[in-house]
């Protein structure tokens, strides 16, 4: 692709939210997001950058994602710099295609909307499963680990003690359905 064939791509998907910063890079600025497109000096690589989060939210994370790295980001990947967390896109700029562009930005414009929230989401399930683990090797029941769970909620080990009823009982009921979903994968 050409400068000026990523320049009409990028108007072409985001009109006047695409700014030509100076010879290329481009930024486009929505009220959900900002991307960068840059070139490398001789314009031979194009870079393609969008903020997820701040490093230092991300870094409880850190495994999660260099797993997503490895499995879920395709050609995307996450990256960290100047405390901040990234989705990064990389390629040489002559053998990309009008396809393989378009399609980067999609996923890293997803990547963004996702955020750290499959991050989080992993690590939880993996907590979980750690937990199914420990209980099944103590011969507990799903049941009678429910029940540790809630005294373990009663003693302010978990959640916070003054949310009130209702959050208490939304929080059980989180545990209740991951501890019924995974249990018998443990």
């Amino acid at each position: 692709m050409t400068p000026s064939e990523l320049s009409t791509q990028l108007t072409n998907l985001f009109g006047e939210a695409t700014a030509q910063l100076a010879p290329g890079s481009w930024q486009v600025e929505t009220s959900d997001f900002r991307l960068l497109v840059l070139l490398s000096d001789d314009q031979s690589w194009l870079r393609i950058l969008i903020p997820i989060a701040p490093a230092q939210d991300a870094q409880p994370f850190l495994e999660q994602l260099l797993e997503a790295n490895f499995d879920l980001t395709q050609e995307g990947r996450y990256a960290m710099q100047q405390g901040v967390l990234w989705a990064v896109f990389q390629h040489s700029r002559e053998g990309l295609t009008l396809a393989d562009f378009t399609a980067a930005v999609q996923r890293l414009v997803d990547l963004r909307y996702k955020g750290l929230d499959e991050c989080f989401n992993r690590l939880i399930e993996n907590r979980v499963r750690q937990i199914i683990r420990a209980a099944k090797q103590q011969g507990q029941s799903m049941e009678a680990t429910l029940q540790t769970l809630e005294h373990f909620y009663q003693e302010g080990l978990m959640g916070d003690m003054t949310a009130g009823a209702q959050a208490r009982e939304d929080t059980l009921a989180a545990w209740r359905y991951q501890l019924e979903r995974l249990w018998n994968e443990g």
